[in-house]
């Protein structure tokens, strides 16, 4: 397993305003306060993280186009001037119960120009009104479409936070039932664990701008019951992970889920597996997401393309 501690002076790539980490911080808190709050309802969640989301920076000269695979409605961001000879399929974050393609368009646009791949962001269903297994049978049925037009080896695939804990399960899925498996699969502050209690370690409670143990406590609750949250479908952090393909997986210190990324790379490093982990200190849960404006996200961003290059054989 490689692991690496990224500096906070990693050199900026994708270009753009930079923000100041602790400006950044106070609007995560707020952003934290305003819409990640389990009392309200999750449909008033829901708008108001796609309300913020929609004022992301997205690069010009990116093409974003609907298209429904095998009856999941996806996104497909394409960087302007690249014809993609590989794709990763992100699954987005929001605790499977809120998020949308609106999440990702940055961090897909910015992937898309710097590894020359297109990216498909799928609309799973979300919890509660779907929970466990629905977004599990999009995000398979998804990557059977995407595999039905391109080669295994040119496929990676992807997520953030609860779409990281997703796209695991569906690597899982695909190796436990004999199917070919993508190249690679990226997870950026994935939660892996909807078993472990997020009090344990209260000076990282105190630490995370964003996330807090109640919210995560309504997700996981909405998202399966919590007799079947130790299944490792669910929290495949649990599961056994020979047999996957290379993997890497980004977090920072200050993340409350950063836990299940260091479990994560310990469990498929001692099964065998191609590790690259790399931690970012005193950054946050999401940062990866918002390369342009935060010089860490930059970093992660040149990593992940990197990653997409390396092990679609270019």
């Amino acid at each position: 397993m490689r692991t690496r501690r990224a500096s906070r002076t990693s050199p900026a790539r994708p270009g753009g305003l930079r923000v100041p980490p602790t400006v950044m911080r106070l609007g995560l808190r707020q952003l934290g306060r305003r819409v990640l709050d389990p009392s309200l309802p999750w449909e008033v969640q829901r708008r108001r993280l796609d309300q913020i989301m929609r004022a992301s920076p997205v690069p010009r000269g990116t093409t974003v186009t609907q298209r429904v695979l095998d009856g999941v409605r996806t996104e497909v961001v394409t960087a302007d001037g690249v014809r993609p000879e590989r794709t990763a399929v992100h699954f987005h974050g929001g605790g499977y119960c809120i998020g949308s393609a609106l999440m990702v368009r940055t961090w897909a646009a910015h992937l898309s120009a710097r590894a020359a791949c297109r990216v498909v962001v799928p609309e799973y269903r979300l919890a509660p009104a779907n929970p466990h297994p629905d977004a599990l049978g999009d995000a398979r049925d998804v990557l059977h479409a995407v595999l039905g037009e391109a080669a295994p080896g040119s496929v990676v695939v992807s997520g953030d936070s609860a779409g990281g804990g997703l796209a695991l399960s569906l690597v899982l899925a695909f190796r436990d039932g004999g199917e070919a498996l993508p190249a690679g699969c990226i997870l950026l502050s994935p939660w892996l664990d909807l078993s472990r209690d997020r009090r344990a370690v209260p000076e990282l409670v105190r630490r995370d701008v964003l996330l807090t143990p109640r919210w995560l406590e309504a997700c996981a609750t909405g998202y399966a019951d919590p007799a079947n949250w130790t299944d490792p479908s669910v929290s495949p952090l649990l599961a056994a992970h020979g047999g996957l393909p290379p993997l890497l997986i980004q977090a920072g210190s200050d993340d409350l889920l950063a836990p299940d990324a260091e479990g994560l790379a310990a469990s498929a490093s001692a099964a065998g597996v191609d590790v690259t982990y790399t931690r970012w200190p005193r950054m946050w849960h999401y940062f990866e997401l918002q390369p342009g404006l935060v010089t860490a996200a930059d970093s992660a961003l040149s990593q992940a393309a990197w990653f997409v290059e390396t092990v679609t054989g270019s």
